[in-house]
């Protein structure tokens, strides 16, 4: 018998009083207008025709308003999983590319179309740009692509006497020589030839294609170890290290960057971008479908999606009417014609598409061009288990770790690796695993009458009995106050913890999000027999043990300058607490910043102070790993200052003063007196330091872009959320967290008590 918790509701019950104070603080909920909710991942010059939009459908509907949530496009899929599938919550609509189809629909979180618009209606459309799956309809798509292209500079171009865009792949290495300039002749190159986000599988996929390469077969099994992978994997990386036209280091933003402003005279990027190049002051801008590779007579195939909207599954009804009336106006002609002719997006109307002003935009008519080269994106779930894959190999091909063809070898098995993991839990029998049941029944049961002995002892009896020196109305009206934050702990924290906890025994995964079943230690045993948890694991320790020690050790020596008189002391404090002030998401870019190979701030001061050559921060894997640790000691020192200064203020100076008398130097004041008194203090501060460091997964996935190069830079925290929500792994990251959350526990008390931290010190 297979026990089948209903955890959709437990969950929802769990939230009602999360859901009252929202309702609160969001009075659209309560009032007369129906609210409709649509996120989305749509930049900047995309948002500004979608709010134009939105008002004017508000304006002609004054009954309903539209609530819009912009989110990355990452975040937005992970956002929308995760309150569908767990709460049947969510937008209404959901705005997204069409690879979001595959995940969606196996989880059973998207509501099928093709019964809520006649055929007329869907006749009107490329269809392209209608997304099926298994048979139905998921996405009406307002805009066609997606896609790459090659953009260029052609200002940039005429200077140096071209006039045209490359043909081919070899004119692409011909003219990027050309195009890169040292300006200024100090040997740093100003100007590059080419730039692009090429350290990411999506961008490579154009040039793997030229080669004749594809990423499945048509049973969606991976196809990843091939000539064509080597060959593909060659060409970019001696476009790098051998013609010398792409910077050593470029993710996304530095490619936009420096193309935006003149510093790249062309570059590979996609639909979405090139609006803001059309405005720039430093870009005569050109675009060009990218150079036919004349080895093998095949153009680069950039992989084209759809992207549109999706439906909340649990609509009905009227509000059901409401959204898909919204739907159609955001999909119809005029919208489409307003995307297009501002930001040069191909429509999925066919009639749009045939207007004259469309068709006389040479921008968007080179766009097509591009999407006939291309090829379709598959939407299966496989390919987030292959983009998964293809990373790590790549990456460490371009590193220098992996030769061509190791890579090409490595992506294939760990594509075949990953896509087993993405099903697994389908056919795990249950029947064996009843103990299991039973004993984390007991033990929730235990563990809820202990709480209900602590509250009839802390709370209950006092107001029965009364409270020497309190009245029982006073007593009564403070349990009242601790209330309302006692019901958000227990939302926020204490059901997601035994939830977590019951997941951990299950098979909860992508196909099985929505009947998961109890399996028993299944998830466990999988954590234990994988050699990467202990891989990382030892990577952590590295990371949690230098990063505390250096926060303490320059956090007390900085605690101990400023307790003494010091010329400026005050303006002195405030600089260095500005590092614990500065939130760390925006401290950890900028230091991502700072470390890059060819204007980071460091290797500047490296070269230019020092003289030293500059070092590959974050291309190497253990100086990538090193930047990490130093951006997190940067951040970490000032807690520990503060907490040591506070400390130190709280010593009597007499102890120093009957010390000195009695002839103890200052290193016998510092060992007999400062550090006793300081131990209740910084012990508590150490383990919470700790605590942070171990589950800081801010730090190493800003610096190192979620852990790069090759997914070498991780910790556990980093990895298991990778597991968690790219592979859609549920049980098996819920087991792995609840193993750091024990490591943790156990941790912590032991080491206050063997520190004796919490004794008084005579």
């Amino acid at each position: 018998m297979h026990l089948r918790p209903d955890h959709k509701f437990e969950f929802r019950r769990a939230m009602v009083f999360l859901v009252f104070l929202s309702a609160i603080i969001n009075p659209a909920w309560a009032g007369d207008k129906t609210t409709l909710h649509l996120w989305h991942p749509m930049p900047a010059p995309s948002r500004v025709v979608l709010n134009e939009l939105v008002a004017q459908y508000e304006s002609e509907h004054p009954e309903i308003a539209v609530h819009l949530l912009y989110k990355e496009n990452e975040e937005v899929r992970m956002a929308y999983m995760s309150a569908t599938a767990f709460t049947e919550g969510g937008p209404d609509l959901l705005y997204g590319p069409s690879d979001f189809t595959g995940a969606l629909v196996e989880m059973d979180i998207v509501k099928p179309l093709e019964n809520l618009f006649s055929k007329e209606e869907l006749a009107a459309f490329d269809p392209n740009g209608l997304t099926w799956y298994n048979g139905h309809l998921y996405q009406i798509g307002d805009e066609l692509g997606n896609h790459l292209a090659l953009v260029y500079n052609k200002r940039l171009f005429a200077e140096v006497g071209l006039y045209r865009p490359p043909n081919t792949l070899q004119e692409l290495i011909e003219f990027g020589k050309m195009l890169t300039l040292d300006k200024n002749g100090d040997g740093i190159v100003d100007q590059y030839g080419l730039v692009w986000n090429f350290t990411e599988p999506f961008f490579f996929m154009p040039f793997y294609t030229s080669f004749g390469g594809w990423v499945m077969d048509e049973d969606q099994n991976p196809t990843l170890d091939n000539d064509a992978a080597v060959k593909a994997f060659t060409f970019v990386r001696d476009m790098r290290d051998v013609h010398g036209i792409i910077p050593a280091e470029c993710d996304y933003d530095i490619a936009d960057s420096k193309f935006n402003t003149g510093a790249a005279a062309m570059l590979i990027n996609g639909a979405w971008s090139w609006a803001k190049y059309m405005e720039s002051p430093f870009v005569d801008f050109g675009l060009a479908v990218l150079p036919i590779n004349e080895e093998t007579g095949l153009y680069p195939a950039p992989m084209i999606a759809t992207k549109g909207y999706y439906l909340n599954p649990y609509l009905d009804g009227e509000r059901l009417d409401q959204v898909v009336e919204l739907l159609k106006f955001l999909t119809g002609a005029e919208a489409q014609f307003k995307y297009a002719s501002r930001l040069a997006t191909i429509p999925t109307r066919i009639e749009v598409r045939n207007r004259p002003e469309i068709l006389g935009n040479p921008i968007i008519q080179t766009s097509i061009e591009q999407v006939q080269h291309g090829k379709a994106m598959p939407i299966s779930p496989q390919m987030r288990a292959i983009w998964d894959a293809m990373r790590p190999a790549y990456q460490n091909v371009l590193g220098g770790s992996m030769s061509p063809e190791e890579g090409a070898a490595d992506q294939q098995r760990i594509a075949e690796q990953k896509v087993a993991e993405l099903f697994e839990g389908q056919d795990e029998d249950s029947d064996a695993f009843n103990v299991t049941v039973i004993i984390v029944y007991l033990a929730g049961a235990i563990l809820i009458i202990w709480a209900l002995y602590k509250l009839v002892i802390a709370f209950i009896l006092p107001l029965m009995h009364g409270v020497p020196g309190v009245q029982v109305k006073e007593s009564r009206f403070g349990v009242l106050m601790v209330v309302p934050a006692a019901l958000f702990i227990f939302g926020v924290v204490v059901y997601p913890f035994f939830y977590n906890l019951i997941i951990s025994f299950s098979n909860m995964g992508l196909t099985t999000v929505n009947n998961w079943r109890i399996i028993g230690l299944s998830q466990y045993g999988k954590v234990f027999s994988d050699y990467q948890f202990y891989h990382f694991f030892v990577k952590t320790i590295i990371w949690t043990g230098v990063n505390v020690s250096l926060h303490v050790l320059f956090g007390l020596a900085l605690a101990l300058l400023l307790n003494r008189p010091l010329p400026g002391k005050g303006i002195i404090r405030v600089l260095l607490i500005l590092p614990w002030a500065v939130p760390s998401y925006i401290t950890a870019l900028t230091w991502r910043g700072m470390f890059n190979i060819d204007y980071g701030a460091v290797n500047i001061i490296l070269r230019n102070v020092f003289g030293l050559e500059p070092i590959a921060w974050l291309i190497d894997p253990t100086n990538a790993f090193i930047a990490t640790i130093i951006t997190n000691v940067w951040l970490g020192i000032p807690f520990m200052m503060i907490i040591a200064l506070g400390g130190l203020q709280s010593i009597p100076q007499e102890l120093y003063e009957a010390a000195s008398i009695d002839g103890a130097s200052p290193w016998q004041q510092f060992k007999k007196i400062t550090l006793p008194l300081l131990k209740p203090v910084m012990i508590p501060a150490i383990t919470l330091g700790i605590v942070w460091t171990f589950n800081n997964i801010n730090v190493v996935w800003l610096v190192s872009n979620g852990g790069q190069p090759g997914d070498q830079t991780h910790i556990l925290v980093s990895f298991v959320y990778r597991a968690a929500f790219n592979l859609y792994r549920y049980g098996y990251a819920a087991a792995f967290s609840f193993m750091i959350f024990l490591m943790l526990a156990f941790f912590s008390v032991k080491f206050m008590q063997k520190s004796k931290a919490t004794e008084t010190v005579y």
